[in-house]
């Protein structure tokens, strides 16, 4: 931004705004990453892309780029991808993803699909005592996750540490059982 002319500066600052994000936030230097040298008829055209893909209002788009802008930034092949997967496979409400947009900047297949592959087993098996919070399931650093939801289930499942790390490797792996 040093040697970016002053002109740029103050549109970059007027577009991050104009996403929702106020300038005292501590989103709003994310915001100004995002939008930094995209036109604005790019950026029109994610947000619309947005809405389309996730069955977002307008409200929504603008909570969701408030809270997360590095959205930006994202290919429409990952977020198309993101967006089958979560509310088709999972079933998770258009609503829910826009109150928590961080789950989108998580590798689908590094993270969000090996997780929720756990927790479905979990579930299938009778193994979870109640529903599991899906966007804590996937916020966990990696340690914490295994912590809560593999260690304590290895006499149960004996398996499951190696099918998670399968399916971090991509697919499903052939004995994870969801019976």
């Amino acid at each position: 931004m040093l040697i970016t002319r002053l002109e740029s500066i103050q549109a970059m600052v007027e577009c991050a705004e104009g996403l929702g994000v106020p300038r005292g936030s501590p989103m709003f230097k994310h915001a100004l990453d995002a939008v930094s040298f995209i036109s604005a008829e790019k950026i029109a055209t994610k947000v619309d892309y947005l809405k389309k893909t996730f069955r977002w209002s307008d409200a929504e788009v603008g909570m969701a780029l408030s809270r997360s802008p590095m959205m930006l930034r994202h290919s429409m092949d990952a977020l198309q991808s993101k967006s089958e997967f979560l509310i088709s496979e999972v079933g998770l409400e258009p609503e829910y993803i826009a109150h928590r947009p961080a789950m989108l900047n998580y590798s689908l297949d590094g993270r969000l699909r090996p997780r929720y592959y756990v927790v479905k087993f979990l579930k299938a098996n009778g193994l979870l005592d109640r529903d599991r919070d899906y966007y804590s399931v996937f916020s966990y650093v990696e340690k914490v996750f295994v912590q809560r939801y593999i260690c304590p289930y290895k006499d149960a499942a004996p398996h499951l540490a190696e099918d998670y790390d399968a399916a971090h490797r991509g697919g499903v792996p052939a004995n994870f059982k969801f019976t």
